[in-house]
């Protein structure tokens, strides 16, 4: 039995699109440590810094919600800088396409010049996947 196989020749495309989504995971991993360390450390002095702006809502409205923003706003960062490293990985490899495309993908979420690159070079480069 004869099989047809074409060898697709390896571009530059998927190391590129690789790299980007390591770095720009790497970044936004980054801004969430910033935001924890932020809730570590200015939470509790902005707890101590007396009533909030509206008297009658009492101070411990405004930390309550600040923190539960500070979470979010860190779990989101966490998300969108570990799915593009493994992306990346995966195109640095050449494997698994759509996982590369979907760390690309959020990639834009986290560093959106980055990310769009990454996800265009990743599109571009399907054919060198396994």
């Amino acid at each position: 039995m004869e099989t047809n196989l074409q060898t697709v020749p390896k571009t530059w495309k998927p190391t590129v699109a690789g790299i980007l989504d390591i770095v720009g995971g790497a970044l936004s991993i980054l801004g969430a440590i910033a935001v924890f360390l932020g809730i570590l450390f200015f939470i509790p002095i902005s707890r101590s810094a007396g009533p909030g702006p509206v008297p009658e809502m009492g101070c411990w409205m405004i930390p309550g919600i600040l923190d539960a923003i500070s979470w979010i706003v860190a779990v989101y960062f966490l998300v969108v800088g570990v799915l593009p490293i493994i992306g990346g990985v995966y195109a640095l490899r050449r494997k698994k396409w759509g996982l590369a495309l979907a760390g690309s993908i959020a990639a834009i979420f986290g560093s959106s010049v980055m990310g769009i690159l990454a996800t265009i070079f990743t599109a571009m480069s399907r054919d060198e996947f396994e």
